[in-house]
């Protein structure tokens, strides 16, 4: 099993606060609304709901959004959204997966087209650069969980892939049809995770270590996760330490 690959600096966030805070719970309650919508609206039945709520949790939304997002998606007047996956190349050609939720198809499009061509990228075809990524399940868990042979022992045990340890936590990796069954598994020796969710996961990160590279990439990513259509953007690369201190 492999040592981290630092893929935590992939998504990035930006630093204002509440305007980021308002939005990331918008996106999370959308979620949840489209998974109690698809399936049952109890999570115990609704595996997809369950992750949605987990992951919400994580990120302090509070108990009466969940509620509501899950009672919207039993109304008469719920949004129907389409999932949409956009495929193209940042600066530098670093290459980037977004991932949309939308009523308006045409608008999301134009909208995500516009901010790669501002960036001075280019958005490509579907399947132009996901084949660089895996589609996997991707579980955290504190360092307070266990040192890393607990960990991995517990991991290896409920059925996944890949442990990746450091000083900042664990990161356990399986495949993504099997997260919920590996998430809860985990739960009974583990305990709860910070996060449980399916992730883009680079095959080969690229590191960047020129500073204006990564302002461009940063500036097309913040203006992507900026829509509200936007749901998750994550690319193929990792900042050097040097560059992230500077950022």
């Amino acid at each position: 099993m492999a040592g981290h690959s630092k893929w935590a600096n992939i998504q990035h966030r930006k630093g204002r606060q509440d305007a980021v805070r308002s939005k990331l719970f918008s996106k999370l309650s959308k979620e949840i609304t489209v998974a109690a919508k698809m399936g049952d609206p109890d999570p115990e039945k609704n595996p997809r709901l369950r992750l949605a709520i987990k992951e919400a949790k994580s990120n302090s939304v509070p108990k009466d959004v969940i509620e509501r997002a899950i009672k919207k998606s039993q109304g008469g007047d719920a949004e129907n959204y389409e999932e949409i996956r956009y495929e193209g190349y940042g600066p530098n050609g670093i290459a980037l997966v977004v991932e949309a939720m939308t009523d308006n198809r045409n608008r999301t499009a134009s909208n995500v087209r516009s901010y790669f061509t501002k960036s001075g990228g280019d958005l490509g075809q579907t399947g132009s650069v996901s084949f660089m990524f895996d589609r996997v399940g991707a579980i955290m868990y504190p360092t307070a969980a266990g040192d890393a042979d607990t960990v991995m022992l517990a991991a290896i045990e409920a059925g996944a892939d890949d442990v990746q340890s450091d000083e900042e936590g664990h990161w356990i990796y399986c495949a993504d049809t099997d997260l919920n069954e590996v998430s809860t598994t985990l739960e009974e020796s583990l305990g709860e995770s910070e996060s449980a969710k399916l992730i883009w996961k680079p095959q080969a990160p690229t590191e960047i270590t020129d500073l204006e590279t990564a302002q461009k990439l940063m500036r097309l990513i913040d203006s992507l996760e900026d829509d509200d259509d936007v749901q998750n953007v994550t690319g193929n690369f990792d900042l050097s330490d040097e560059v992230a201190a500077q950022l």
